[in-house]
């Protein structure tokens, strides 16, 4: 997606590179505090207790400015299909594919998001169609996420070459199309100041996970997770959400958007590192031949390291 942003210093610091560094670990850390936990939490559960306690910290954060409760009263039926398409349906749909795959796989699989992005502006827009370099990076990262899921599961809904089930590979891929209707849908809030946009979709996904809690998980009936687990909700929610929200806002507003895109190619290999240092977890190598296929296909799609920029301009290509 080709989203033009204000002018602002665009030229990378060794302080922003380090804060852009710590977003990459703090959000490639979610899909770490997301494996733990759901061992213990039902999915839905887990999703409502992540947005919900993330929104009530970014309304202690925003503390009533930037009209805020006017902006959610205005826009409360936009919130609902933001927070629908950028937080309750992705959070879910990784959350169930985390029972059953790692926190390294699921957050290469959600990297395909900007490729996703890039197919659905070109139906969807006037103004965001396909070009010959996103094409190219479309297809390395089409091509890659075909490597891990194994091409022979494609043909059947059995077992994947990895010998885990089909659908827990293809829910986070669904998680990663969902954040491609939300990157589109999310243009109509240009005109909101960030931490409003970020406060108002996280209100509107815990009203929508509430009653989906409920009525799937019968959450009064669960046995008291261990504290390792709250300790990992706490994290998943505080860290990497409200914080990781506030985070994403300053580097912006210090690198530009263009810049702060980078975070896409960082999160993986952090949360790689996690799964590896903690989780056991492992990687084959159809796993590391998919990650280059779909970190190549993003760096085609940035374009940066294909063709210069003009001076002072600054978009975000995905």
């Amino acid at each position: 997606m080709t989203i033009a942003t204000t002018p602002v210093e665009t030229r990378m610091t060794p302080l922003t590179w380090g804060l852009l560094a710590l977003l990459g670990l703090i959000w490639g850390a979610s899909f770490f505090f997301g494996r733990i936990a759901v061992q213990h939490v039902p999915a839905f559960t887990l999703v409502f207790l992540r947005v919900s306690i993330a929104a009530l910290a970014l309304h202690l954060f925003v503390r009533g400015r930037f009209d805020i409760y006017k902006a959610l009263a205005a826009r409360w039926r936009a919130f609902l299909v933001l927070g629908l398409l950028n937080n309750a349906i992705p959070h879910s749909f990784i959350f169930l594919g985390q029972t059953q795959i790692g926190a390294g796989l699921a957050s290469i699989l959600n990297a395909t998001t900007p490729i996703w992005t890039v197919l659905l502006a070109h139906v969807l827009t006037n103004d965001e169609k396909l070009s010959p370099r996103k094409i190219g990076g479309t297809a390395l990262g089409l091509a890659g996420t075909v490597l891990l899921i194994g091409p022979s599961a494609l043909g059947h809904l059995g077992a994947t070459s990895h010998g885990i089930p089909l659908w827990a590979l293809i829910l986070p891929l669904g998680a990663a199309i969902s954040y491609g209707f939300a990157g589109i849908y999310g243009r109509r809030f240009r005109g909101l100041a960030p931490p409003v946009t970020a406060a108002g979709q996280l209100t509107a996904s815990s009203l929508i996970m509430l009653p989906v809690s409920l009525l799937a998980d019968h959450p009064w009936t669960l046995a008291m997770p261990p504290l390792t687990t709250i300790l990992a909700i706490l994290a998943l929610a505080l860290v990497s959400t409200a914080y990781g929200y506030i985070l994403f806002f300053r580097i912006m507003a210090r690198a530009g958007a263009t810049n702060t895109s980078l975070v896409t190619l960082l999160v993986p290999p952090s949360a790689l590192l996690f799964g590896l240092a903690f989780l056991g977890e492992r990687l084959d190598i159809t796993d590391i031949g998919g990650m280059t296929l779909i970190a190549a296909g993003l760096i085609v799609l940035d374009g940066r390291l294909l063709a210069r920029r003009k001076p002072g301009q600054d978009v975000v290509n995905t």
